[in-house]
């Protein structure tokens, strides 16, 4: 087992407890509904219902089981206003005189779409420890971004 600690935001934390909280209440149990319901129907070589819900609960044990790892691994991370930007942390820069506003989170919260960014990925990794007013150059793929940090909200 790995002992690497993971890091996330007490919301992200919270968000993966609720989904653990819902698999084990609500979706384990119809699973197993469902697959006791599948085997009742006979031959189980030809039950493509006892199949698909053989798949369903095997699915969900593997979420719940991945959950409890990284729980089991995770840590909050606590905002340290005076540190610059942390993990937790509202970024607002400026990138070719328009505005954008980004959430630093742990890998496992990210979602671009969202505007969450991981810690560790290139920007959030350039913008860690920076404060308000600072330039930052990033590499990304497409070669180098241009930040500046108007404003940081912890």
């Amino acid at each position: 087992m790995n002992n690497t600690k993971i890091q996330f935001t007490k919301d992200g934390y919270n968000k993966l407890q609720e989904e653990l909280d819902e698999l084990n209440k609500d979706k384990r149990p119809a699973a197993v509904d469902r697959l006791q319901k599948a085997r009742a129907m006979g031959d189980l070589s030809e039950n493509s219902e006892y199949t698909a819900a053989k798949e369903e609960l095997a699915f969900v044990e593997g979420r719940i089981k991945e959950i409890e790892e990284l729980m089991a691994r995770g840590e909050i991370v606590e905002v340290q206003p005076s540190h610059g930007i942390s993990i937790g942390a509202e970024v607002t820069v400026e990138r070719e005189g328009k505005e954008e506003t980004y959430y630093i989170v742990g890998e496992f919260e990210a979602d671009p779409m969202q505007k969450k960014l991981s810690a560790t990925s290139p920007i959030g990794q350039a913008l860690l420890g920076k404060k308000e007013g600072d330039l930052v150059d990033v590499d990304v793929p497409a070669g180098k971004i241009h930040y500046r940090i108007i404003k940081i909200k912890k």
